[in-house]
C-alpha cells in the first residue's frame, strides 16, 4: 500500500514538473502570437514581460495587411515554401525509404561500403558542398527554380540510415511469404513491407518537412528574385540597414507556423513509434 502511495505521489510530481516545463516552453510561442496582433516595435521595445503577456491591445491589421503589403509578396513566399517542402518531402522520403530498405533487408557485395558512405555523408557539413552544388545547378540551368532547391537533397543520408534501421527490425516471415506466393521484390516492398514501415514514414515526413520549411542557406543561394524567395529568406529580407518592417516580420512568422503544426498534428501518432521502433535493432 505504501509502495502504491509513493508511486502515485511520484507520478503526480512528474506530471506537475512536465506541465510546468511545457508552459515555460510555450511562453515564446504565446508571445509570438500576441506580437503578431500588436505593433511590431512593442516586442523589441518592452521585451517579454508579465505586462506584455496580457492579451490586451490586440488588432488584426498586421495579419490582414500581410497579404496585401508590397503587392502581396508574402503569398509568393508562402507558396514557394509549400511547393518546395512538398516536393522535397515526397521525393526525399520515397527515395530514402527505398534505399534504406535495400540496405537493411538485402545482402549484397559492397553493402557495408555503401552504409559507411551514408554515415560519412551524415557528418559532412552542407557548407563544404555549397560550391560544387552551385556549379552543378548552374550547369543544369536550375538557378532560381524549385528544382534547383530540391534536386540536391532528394536523397537524404539521415533518412536513409533511419529507414535502414527500421527495415532491419521488420519480420522476415512476410518477406519469405511474399516470395513463396510468387510476388516480385518490388511488389513485396510496395504491397507488404511499405505498409509495415508506416511509422517510419510518418516520423520522417515530419522531420524532413521541418528541415525543408526552415532551410535558409541553400534557397538563399539558388533563388535570385524576390518572388521566388521562401519564407525564411523573405522575412530576413525585411531587416535592412534602411528600415525594418517588424509588423510584417512578426505576423509573417506567426502565419508561417501553420503548415508545420498541421503536418505534426496529422502525423504525430506515428512520430514516437517510428523513432523508437527504428532504434530497436541495428
Amino acid at each position: 500500500m505504501v509502495g502504491k502511495t509513493g508511486a502515485a505521489k511520484l507520478s503526480l510530481f512528474n506530471t506537475i514538473v512536465l506541465v510546468l516545463c511545457g508552459l515555460i516552453f510555450l511562453v515564446p510561442v504565446y508571445a509570438l502570437v500576441l506580437s503578431a496582433f500588436r505593433p511590431g516595435e512593442d516586442l523589441l521595445r518592452y521585451g517579454i514581460t508579465f505586462e506584455s503577456l496580457a492579451p490586451t491591445g490586440l488588432m488584426a491589421d498586421n495579419v490582414l495587411n500581410l497579404f496585401s503589403v508590397r503587392n502581396g509578396v508574402y503569398l509568393y513566399w508562402f507558396r514557394n515554401s509549400v511547393v518546395i517542402m512538398a516536393m522535397r518531402t515526397l521525393l526525399s522520403v520515397f527515395a530514402s525509404a527505398f534505399v534504406g530498405y535495400g540496405l537493411g533487408v538485402y545482402q549484397f557485395k559492397g553493402r557495408s561500403f555503401l552504409l559507411g558512405l551514408v554515415l560519412f555523408l551524415m557528418v559532412v557539413p552542407i557548407q563544404i558542398l555549397i560550391l560544387p552544388l552551385y556549379k552543378l545547378m548552374i550547369g543544369f540551368r536550375l538557378i532560381n527554380t524549385f528544382w534547383g532547391v530540391v534536386l540536391p537533397f532528394i536523397v537524404y543520408p539521415f533518412a536513409i540510415f533511419f529507414f535502414r534501421q527500421f527495415a532491419v527490425s521488420l519480420p522476415r516471415d512476410f518477406l519469405d511469404a511474399g516470395r513463396i506466393d510468387g510476388v516480385g521484390e518490388i511488389g513485396i516492398y510496395f504491397k507488404i513491407m511499405m505498409p509495415l514501415m508506416t511509422p517510419a514514414f510518418g516520423a520522417m515526413i515530419i522531420l524532413v518537412s521541418l528541415q525543408s520549411w526552415n532551410d535558409f542557406l541553400w534557397p538563399l543561394i539558388v533563388m535570385r528574385t524576390e518572388k521566388m524567395f521562401t519564407i525564411p529568406i523573405g522575412l530576413n529580407a525585411l531587416l535592412t540597414p534602411y528600415g525594418n518592417n517588424y509588423d510584417m516580420l512578426l505576423s509573417g512568422a506567426f502565419v508561417a507556423t501553420f503548415p508545420i503544426v498541421i503536418i505534426f498534428l496529422f502525423f504525430q501518432r506515428y512520430f514516437i513509434s517510428g523513432l523508437s521502433a527504428g532504434a530497436i535493432k541495428g
